[in-house]
């Protein structure tokens, strides 16, 4: 080739290359703009349906003093705190409660448009006065919220340690109770086209001893979402609250390890030595060390929950309240069963047979 020929054959390949890389710039331009333009849309997209999502949470039904609430359990704990809540808010509440200090103590402390009445959830002739009382109170707009509140968590323990009575004693509170007062107010609901409002726990996911308190949550968990399909055809909703740990009646390690106490006191002497000599003192000192860690003292996290289900346009199904609850219990009552049986051993001391 002669040199004329190799130079303009070295300038073209010159100017191809520059061409090219000139081409690629602009290409790899390109695709970094529009790259960027797919991640600014899709931020936009999702700024704009979580601002959506808020907006549509917010917005409440009407008319709160002209809604009729009843809520069972309202002695103490998160019963006792909504019934003041709601109170506060305008709604027309009826407060069930089981003892007559607790009904008293509660009317003195809240408005006098909020109602008590005595109430045993696991007595069907209980429910029927106040089925009849709650009637009187509403008239024709019917009851608009039901809140399933009222419960026990004593017996509980290992399974091995109760008897059936022990099972029974928590589930007809827990699980009867609010399958009874639910059937019997649905005429009532059905009127307003109204909310029933089921307390769960986090214990209606994930078991984490025995008793009948986890089995009864369970039996919550599966009725409320019976319910839930069968009644949105009546307009009714019905939403079920999961907490996490709460200072309570329910949590209180002193009524707790007195009952447990009992129920240990109670076993054949070879089922305590299955389970070693110590082990009662360590169950006890773990069990209190999981509830100081664990409970949080703000029951308004719960409440809360409740009257957002009772007030709110569009309520959720489920609630999950507490930081434990969200963060904790409920991911992990996803996991594979060897993940949650490790951790809950964590928390649980080991039988003595059980390191042989």
């Amino acid at each position: 080739m002669s040199p004329l020929l190799l130079v303009v054959w070295n300038f073209d390949t010159v100017v191809k290359l520059k061409l090219h890389h000139k081409l690629s710039d602009e290409t790899q331009l390109e695709h970094g703009i529009l790259s960027h333009l797919a991640l600014s849309c899709a931020l936009l997209l999702a700024a704009a349906l979580a601002i959506g999502w808020y907006i549509r949470d917010s917005l409440k039904v009407d008319d709160f003093n002209q809604k009729h609430v009843l809520i069972t359990g309202c002695d103490s704990g998160f019963g006792n705190l909504l019934a003041k809540q709601l109170d506060r808010r305008g709604f027309a509440v009826i407060a069930a409660c089981l003892t007559e200090k607790g009904a008293s103590d509660l009317a003195s402390a809240a408005s006098p448009r909020l109602k008590t009445l005595l109430l045993n959830v696991t007595d069907s002739e209980s429910i029927k006065r106040a089925v009849e009382f709650v009637s009187a109170e509403v008239g024709e707009r019917g009851l608009w919220g039901l809140v399933n509140n009222a419960g026990r968590s004593i017996p509980i323990g290992p399974a091995e340690w109760m008897q059936l009575e022990d099972f029974t004693k928590v589930l007809d509170v827990n699980l009867i109770g609010v399958i009874d007062v639910t059937l019997q107010f649905l005429p009532l609901l059905k009127k307003a086209r109204g909310r029933v409002v089921n307390v769960a726990s986090i214990f209606g996911r994930l078991s984490l001893v025995g008793g009948g308190y986890c089995l009864s949550k369970w039996g919550v968990e599966a009725f409320s979402d019976s319910l839930r399909r069968d009644m949105y055809h009546f307009g009714i909703k019905v939403g079920i609250i999961e907490p996490g740990f709460f200072k309570t009646a329910v949590t209180r390690v002193d009524l707790i390890e007195d009952d447990q106490r009992r129920l240990w006191d109670r076993l054949p002497q070879d089922v305590k030595d299955s389970y070693g000599a110590n082990y009662f003192h360590n169950y006890i000192k773990a069990q209190n060390f999981s509830m100081g860690v664990l409970c949080s003292s703000d029951l308004s996290k719960v409440t809360n929950c409740m009257q957002h289900a009772l007030s709110a346009r569009y309520p959720h199904t489920r609630y999950a309240a507490g930081w434990d609850a969200k963060l904790l219990w409920i991911p992990l009552s996803y996991l594979p069963s060897f993940v949650q049986d490790f951790f809950i051993t964590l928390l649980i001391p080991v039988p003595k047979s059980e390191k042989i």
